[in-house]
């Protein structure tokens, strides 16, 4: 979402979601592909005539089939037009038919890891990472939680480790290990702060915020003299991978810096006495 608060949902990106075993068995990577609870079974075996109760709300402008809710996926939809929350789907005939609680039970000890990049425009914005299933409502864009604080299906938190961030594409190895490392506070701006970032919580409604400072930063090797073909210059752009914008086939380098700012808090509510701020109230 950029400053003016619309939604980039049309990013051109290659990120993929790692589906991870439990804790308990080593977090070990299990598939690569997007966890897709919501694939909708086809109906087609119903009858041509078949027409899906959506119980409740009004069918979703893009059901398959006007004024009907054929599947698991288009009641939810139905639910997120109103702003309802779902649940399992018990009693709703489409979700029973394709196992849909049934699938959340399966992955509801495993975790995720979230890897590849994006592109956007340089405004401006956020990116957020939420559970459940998202949808906009007016100029809000919202997650159903019911199935994530409901305690009788276990804990979920957002317990989280972030392995690597970046702006833009990364030094080569072998300039950095001539730079130096963080010990080095004078040599650290090749470095992304976030790196190896890891915060552990019990709370399940617990949100943690990255406030980034991003600024352009230019590499160029010493008597470096423009030779007029950048990256990312001319109509050719789209055809660079994600991630490399900025590589100069002349050895200039095109990148970003960024400094960050943590905060998190309860959604329940309550002060910051315990990371020592009892000044600190926020509400619910």
């Amino acid at each position: 979402m950029d400053v003016s608060g619309e939604q980039q949902t049309g990013v051109k990106h290659g990120i993929s979601k790692v589906q991870l075993a439990p804790a308990t068995e080593g977090g070990r990577p299990i598939d690569v592909r997007a966890l897709d609870l919501h694939a909708d079974e086809p109906a087609d075996h119903l009858g041509p005539n078949y027409c899906g109760e959506c119980y409740g709300p009004p069918a979703p402008a893009t059901a398959s089939k006007p004024g009907c809710c054929q599947t698991c996926e288009e009641v939810r939809e139905a639910y997120a037009s109103v702003s309802w929350a779902f649940g399992k789907g018990e009693g709703v005939a489409q979700c029973e038919r394709e196992h849909y609680s049934e699938k959340l039970q399966a992955q509801r000890d495993q975790g995720c890891r979230i890897e590849g990049g994006f592109r956007v425009n340089k405004v401006v914005g956020n990116f957020h990472i939420a559970p459940g299933r998202s949808f906009s409502n007016g100029m809000m864009h919202v997650h159903d939680l019911n199935n994530y604080l409901d305690p009788s299906q276990g804990d979920h938190t957002f317990t989280h480790q972030i392995h690597h961030l970046r702006f833009g594409p990364q030094l080569p190895d072998d300039l950095t290990n001539k730079v130096g490392g963080k010990t080095m506070g004078w040599t650290n701006h090749h470095l992304n702060p976030l790196d190896n970032t890891e915060q552990v919580t019990t709370d399940v409604a617990f949100n943690y915020m990255y406030f980034l400072k991003v600024v352009s930063t230019s590499y160029y090797p010493l008597g470096w003299k423009s030779k007029g073909h950048s990256a990312d210059q001319g109509d050719s752009s789209d055809l660079v991978s994600i991630g490399q914008h900025g590589l100069g086939q002349d050895g200039s380098l095109e990148t970003h810096q960024y400094s960050v700012t943590s905060h998190k808090r309860s959604l329940k509510g309550g002060s910051d006495s315990q990371e020592g701020h009892k000044e600190r109230l926020h509400a619910v």
